[in-house]
This record gives C-alpha cells, structure tokens and sequence, in this order.
C-alpha cells in the first residue's frame, strides 16, 4: 500500500533553504516514506504520541503517520541543530 505524503507550511519552507544537494537527498527520502512509512533508523520522538523522524545527514525530517487513512504528514525538514527547537 502506498502513503500519501502532505507537507505543512513549515515543512515547505524548510525544504526551500535546503542547498539542492541537500534537498535531492532529503526528498528522496521523503518520498520513500510513501512505500515505507517507518524504514530502519527511524525514530518514535519521545513526549508525542504518533511523531517519527529520519535522519538524511545532518538533517532530520519529523513527521506523523496515519495508518487508518495511509496518510504522513511531514511536520518539519532541518538541519539537526535547529529541528527541535
């Protein structure tokens, strides 16, 4: 089965200051999230019910999966250091 994939206004504007390098990795893996909503090396974030994240180098990708609707929503897209915040 294949995951819709929306992304938030913030998730958007994160992904528009990536360098196109960055951002030809970071998509792919993003849309790779539609086969595989939950690939090895991802992470439950602790404190919130249904938020993961992977990691595309120094980048970090945070997102909700919604099994009963095969819907992600990407939450946000940034470097490791300013994701949490």
């Amino acid at each position: 089965m294949k995951y819709r994939i929306f992304l938030t206004r913030a998730a958007k504007r994160g992904l528009g200051s990536l360098a196109s390098d960055v951002l030809q990795r970071v998509d792919s893996a993003i849309l790779a999230l539609g086969d595989d909503p939950r690939p090895s090396g991802c992470k439950k974030l602790r404190g919130e019910e249904n938020f993961w994240r992977i990691r595309v180098g120094d980048y970090r990708v945070i997102y909700q999966v919604f099994d009963k609707e095969l819907v992600i929503d990407i939450i946000q897209v940034g470097h490791r250091r300013e994701i949490y915040r």
